[in-house]
């Protein structure tokens, strides 16, 4: 396929290196495959500047997934459109905007999962459950690890950089101009997943009798009269007020969730005087090392005054305890995806307490049961983070967290490593293993 650009014809056609997994488990290769080409008028082709390497890809390469043909690896990117199915078109009208708007060299981010921007779901902000919802990298659909991918509905589903305006006439102007490549990777995934994962937890209506001071159930919507106006008038203990959220888990998710998390209780704090305080747990040494660089320089306005501990398993079960007088945290945020994890979080949860869990969860049944949870009061949400519909906080928080989200290879930086497509089989071991931290790949080096 030949495309024209401003600039320039691009030929598309041919062969690409892509990074391939075999099932059953553990085998990966770097191959030549067909590049992708235009299949349906919704469809755009990224030319893939950077790939990233996530903890769900991991599933698949242990093959937890019961996925059993091979497929193309990846689904965060970043890169630039060369090609466009006809749907995109100045006078596309009644459509999301990118069908009017994209245009073949404008920089893209893809969220890792397909959403049309148009049916129900997608309205009401639930995009990753779009009726025509599919994850990047499966069979059927060829992930970003590789030169090229397809992007489907692409109109509803990609985030164009080039074209991103300010939300208000008054609001200050988003300077992307400053953002590394390797930066704004992290908004195909990791980032709104940490965002998704805080924001489960305080918008949740047992968080609402801290935020608001009034007992449960007057924090949020109630019916009534007089009488009931007069009970959610009665104020909390100032030793009530007290927020305490773990988060289990400080992979690179684990530490975006944390990030974000700081950021947003700073910003409460500032506000109405939120008091809080945060456990991070992780088995890993090297990942609590990690966690508390990344804590060290964030400057104080991005992690307010609370009081913050990464701490071991043993050690931050202790302190859970102690700092909350042996209630155990108001909410706890888990990014691992597996039963250690959620057996973690709910041992440290009180009663009525919240478990925002957005680790991808495999087959075997949870590690409690209906008893546990009703006599805990325990509330748990689990799932997928729409990416498309926490982007903007998502921008924010990247834009003004570029002291851990810009740089590359530091104690404190989230990116460890950009490698080339060849050591793709080394990178997929070591990340297996946890012996490095958040990987990207250039397949073009």
């Amino acid at each position: 396929m030949v495309v024209g650009t401003d600039n320039a014809a691009v030929d598309i056609s041919g062969m690409q290196r892509a990074v391939r997994w075999y099932p059953p488990a553990y085998d990966i290769r770097v191959e030549a495959v067909p590049i992708p080409q235009i299949i349906d008028p919704d469809d755009a082709i990224i030319r893939v500047k950077l790939a990233g390497l996530c903890g769900s890809d991991l599933h698949i390469y242990r093959g937890h997934e019961d996925v059993d043909s091979d497929l193309t690896c990846g689904h965060e990117v970043v890169g630039e459109v060369v090609a466009l199915g006809p749907s995109f078109r100045p006078d596309a009208n009644g459509r999301p905007k990118l069908y009017s708007t994209l245009r073949i060299g404008d920089k893209v981010v893809s969220p890792f999962t397909i959403s049309c921007g148009e049916c129900h779901f997608c309205r009401i902000g639930f995009t990753c459950r779009c009726v025509h919802s599919t994850l990047l990298g499966i069979p059927t659909l060829p992930g970003g690890q590789a030169q090229y991918i397809r992007i489907p509905k692409a109109g509803g589903t990609l985030f164009s950089l080039s074209t991103l305006q300010s939300p208000a006439a008054n609001a200050p102007k988003w300077d992307l101009s400053r953002l590394a490549d390797s930066s704004l990777i992290l908004l195909a995934d990791i980032l709104p997943t940490g965002v998704f994962a805080a924001m489960q937890a305080l918008q949740h209506p047992k968080i609402a009798t801290i935020l608001t001071g009034k007992p449960y159930p007057y924090g949020g919507f109630v019916p009534g009269g007089p009488i009931t106006q007069g009970q959610a008038a009665t104020a909390l203990e100032v030793g009530d007020r007290t927020l305490t959220i773990g988060v289990v888990g400080l992979g690179p998710v684990g530490v975006c969730a944390t990030v974000s998390l700081l950021d947003i209780l700073a910003g409460l704090e500032k506000s109405q005087g939120l008091a809080w305080q945060v456990i991070a747990f992780d088995t890993l040494e090297a990942r609590r090392r990690k966690m508390q660089a990344v804590y060290d320089v964030i400057e104080p306005s991005g992690k307010g005054s609370g009081r913050f501990a990464v701490v071991s398993i043993e050690d931050g079960k202790s302190l859970a305890q102690e700092w909350t007088n042996n209630a155990g945290c108001n909410a706890v945020l888990e990014v691992v995806g597996n039963n250690s994890a959620l057996t973690l979080a709910y041992d440290i949860v009180r009663p009525f307490g919240i478990v925002s869990s957005v680790g991808v969860h495999q087959e075997p049944p949870l590690p409690f049961n209906g008893r546990d949870v009703y006599n805990k009061n325990v509330s748990f949400d689990f799932g997928r983070c729409p990416v498309r519909a926490m982007f903007p906080i998502a921008l924010e928080i990247l834009l003004k967290r570029q002291d851990v989200f810009g740089g590359v290879g530091t104690d404190s930086s989230l990116i460890d490593q950009v490698v080339s497509l060849d050591k793709a089989v080394e990178m997929y071991e070591l990340f297996n293993k946890g012996q490095c931290g958040k990987i990207l790949f250039d397949p073009w080096m």
